[in-house]
């Protein structure tokens, strides 16, 4: 089994648009550790949400692999993929995609619903997770009662609502003013070092990425930098 919770060894996605073939990824090797918070940083059509999809089960590489908690996901039914990404992965987004017409609550079980957890175990486990972020008190609220950054707040919740031990997050400060995006930012990097769970976050702003254990740079579908 892999030492690395995540890695990636080769992997290659090539995408046809026609009669021409792009290149998105282009040999990626990848080792994580657990409780790692690494950044992925690079210009628009580098790769980073091609290589963000690939790692959370969302697509598969033309060729190499894709091994999580030593899984070679690249080789797996698609069938299977789903229970991957809702057992070991968390995701969060820019937009923050909550269900506007849930609560804040609402929205952090939402996930649970999928596996066999009572619905008061449910609703405990939400309100905890909530607390975690400080949103203890607007657990009734909706999305459009709540600011930019109690919404990314919320969605982070929801990412941890399974317990993964991944969480991948793109471009998760983008609609956020600085301060809020590095209030975000601190947030995931106690999730890394206070609860060992591996964040790796796709971001434009060297600044947030600067705040993680690692800086990786992708360009043309490769990783060309590391710090």
């Amino acid at each position: 089994m892999s030492e690395y919770v995540l890695e990636t060894k080769g992997a290659t996605k090539v995408y046809q648009a026609g009669e021409t073939k792009v290149k998105a990824l282009s040999d990626v090797d990848l080792q994580v550790e657990k409780g790692e918070f690494v950044s992925i940083m690079g210009p628009s059509g580098s790769g980073k949400t091609t290589l963000l999809v690939t790692l959370g089960c969302f697509d598969k590489p033309t060729s190499g692999q894709v091994i999580i908690d030593g899984l070679d996901v690249a080789t797996m039914k698609e069938t299977k993929l789903p229970k991957i990404r809702a057992e070991k992965i968390g995701f969060v987004f820019q937009n923050f995609n909550l269900i506007p017409t849930l609560s804040a609550l609402e929205n952090v079980e939402l996930p649970m619903e999928r596996g066999k957890i009572q619905k008061g175990e449910r609703r405990s486990r939400a309100l905890e997770l909530l607390k975690s972020v400080g949103l203890e008190d607007k657990a009734n609220r909706r999305p459009n009662r709540l600011s930019s950054g109690e919404q990314q707040r919320v969605a982070i919740a929801r990412a941890l609502a399974n317990g993964p031990a991944i969480i991948l997050a793109d471009e998760p400060t983008g609609n956020l003013d600085s301060k809020t995006g590095r209030d975000i930012v601190q947030l995931l990097k106690k999730l890394s070092r206070e609860e060992e769970r591996t964040v790796i976050m796709v971001t434009h702003d060297k600044q947030m990425a600067s705040m993680s254990n690692r800086m990786l740079s992708l360009k043309d579908g490769k990783i060309t930098g590391k710090s």
